[in-house]
């Protein structure tokens, strides 16, 4: 796979196909990006994990905190790590040693790890690095258009209003 360049098709499959989300480095302080792309995420449908050693065994957002990757209930189906390059190269590692191994590992932005990436996909796990979910979601669903964003995605279709966060999915079945 090509690190520096996915296909919308790539992205779009994964943020169709992904249920379940454990986000490593998630933050209770709300101006921090993990906070409000764990807050977006759980608004478009996402069973959200969020793990933090400093905050195990409280809530953010309504959702139990874990200290690591054990303790969760599962395996999720993606792992956003929201970590350093280094200490993603270090999860990686973690998870392929484990064999509980998720479908996705999404690095976000300015995270990367090459060689990581490589193990991980020839462990078949697909890679997403240097890329957040939650901008990737609104780009993809035309969402960001809203905002006067130019999302590189053209549609004819006229977006569904609903009550409350304005939701228009992906693939039409992720309801809020």
């Amino acid at each position: 796979m090509n690190q520096d360049a996915y296909s919308d098709a790539y992205i779009s499959g994964i943020l169709d196909e992904v249920k379940t989300v454990a986000m490593i480095g998630a933050s209770a302080n709300n101006v921090r990006p993990s906070y409000f792309v764990l807050k977006y995420l759980l608004s478009k449908g996402y069973e959200v994990w969020p793990i933090n050693p400093g905050q195990a065994g409280k809530e953010i957002l309504g959702q139990k905190v874990y200290a690591s990757l054990e303790e969760l209930p599962g395996v999720p189906d993606m792992i956003d790590i929201f970590r350093n390059s280094a200490a993603a190269g270090e999860i990686v590692d973690q998870v392929l040693a484990s064999g509980q191994l998720p479908k996705v590992i999404w690095m976000q932005l300015t995270v990367r790890h090459d060689e990581a990436a490589v193990r991980a996909e020839a462990a078949g796990i697909k890679m997403v690095m240097n890329r957040c979910p939650k901008i990737e979601y609104g780009r993809l669903s035309g969402e960001i258009g809203w905002a006067g964003v130019n999302s590189r995605t053209l549609s004819s279709k006229r977006p569904t209003l609903k009550s409350g966060f304005q939701h228009r999915g992906l693939s039409g079945n992720k309801s809020s």
